[in-house]
């Protein structure tokens, strides 16, 4: 077809993970939380729905959930951007800093989508490898990047980085640098700190630890200066009334918040206990996810063997890293059927 970009034209395109249609599959691919939104969430949008609402444009800028947010993270509400999920967030924050021919940075292997966000804008991608250990190098090898990804945790390892490799790797970067803390809630740090005193832009999403990958909402804290460059970039509604809703009565009940992270954890550590036991490496994750491989046989087999169960994981491979499935931590039930299938699987 005419008129296509050439760019455009010559993407592969982000491929999400697969989403089943029928019912009766354990999905362990996409790293959904098990468990349901706070109730508080259903109040909100069954308030919403029984209103005038629906009639009228929502709030462009999310003022009511930018100031639950700022309150409860101890930034400024000017400091905080709204989104339709963080992977919007991330689509604006590259349209706003990267010219066509830009460059962006990214380690690897990490979130596939920031090589599309790179071919939309027609720039280019610059991938930098985890060091073995799943940590940066030194020195960091791509100064001059227009933008530098660093997701954390990163995905598929669930690995972080640490504050103080942060520090040096903004200290290196003449571009900004983004930290995608979509599992962040699952972590024994942030980088919170960063987004506070202007040296970093944090973006994070309501999808993984608040149960809301239906509702699609995400957001950024970073310096206001940036987040008023940033408006002038994104769409003019991009978060729809009942995503402002659910997303604001989700993050006002901490409480439920922390007895589903807190359980959600226990859970993490017991799988990765029991899938060591069967053989697999596992790396120590902080996510709500595990990245498993092993050395004494293929794992894409056991990926289709478990499918045929109606179990879904992620199977990715990467040169020089090998391949591995990735694990969402499911509820108690989802992991024991897990195990008990895996067992059979392995023996």
């Amino acid at each position: 077809m005419p008129g296509i970009r050439p760019n455009v034209r010559a993407m592969a395109g982000y491929v999400p993970g697969e989403q089943p249609r029928e019912d009766g599959v354990i999905k362990l691919n996409t790293n959904e939380n098990p468990y349901p939104p706070s109730p508080k969430v259903f109040d909100a949008i069954r308030q919403t729905l029984t209103g005038d609402r629906l009639r009228k444009y929502p709030d462009p800028t999310g003022t009511q959930f930018r100031k639950t947010a700022a309150r409860i993270l101890d930034v400024d509400p000017e400091a905080i951007l709204i989104g339709n999920g963080s992977d919007d967030i991330l689509t604006i924050l590259t349209r706003t800093f990267v010219p066509e021919g830009g460059c962006i940075v990214s380690l690897t292997p990490s979130y596939i989508l920031y090589a599309s966000l790179a071919e939309i804008q027609n720039a280019r991608i610059e991938k930098v490898p985890f060091q073995s250990d799943w940590s940066l190098p030194h020195p960091w090898p791509v100064t001059d990047a227009d933008l530098t990804f660093l997701a954390n945790p990163n995905s598929p390892s669930g690995t972080v980085i640490d504050a103080s490799a942060i520090q040096r790797l903004i200290e290196q970067c003449q571009g900004p640098v983004v930290l995608d803390e979509a599992y962040a809630d699952f972590a024994s740090c942030n980088g919170l700190a960063f987004a506070r005193t202007g040296k970093a832009i944090v973006t994070r999403s309501l999808s993984k630890s608040y149960a809301l990958a239906g509702i699609r909402f995400g957001f950024a804290v970073a310096d206001p200066a940036i987040i008023r460059e940033m408006l002038k970039v994104k769409d003019s509604y991009n978060c729809d009334v009942l995503s402002l809703a659910a997303a604001t009565a989700a993050l006002e009940d901490q409480n439920y918040f922390r007895t589903v992270r807190d359980r959600i954890l226990a859970t993490r550590t017991r799988m990765t206990a029991q899938l060591q036991e069967l053989g697999f490496q596992v790396t120590p994750s902080q996510a709500n996810f595990v990245w498993c491989q092993r050395s004494d046989r293929p794992v894409k087999p056991i990926y289709e063997r478990l499918k045929e169960h109606r179990i879904l994981v992620r199977y990715m491979n990467y040169p020089g890293y090998g391949d591995g499935l990735r694990i969402s931590v499911g509820s108690d039930l989802e992991i024991d059927r897990l195990l008990a299938v895996l067992s059979d699987i392995l023996t």
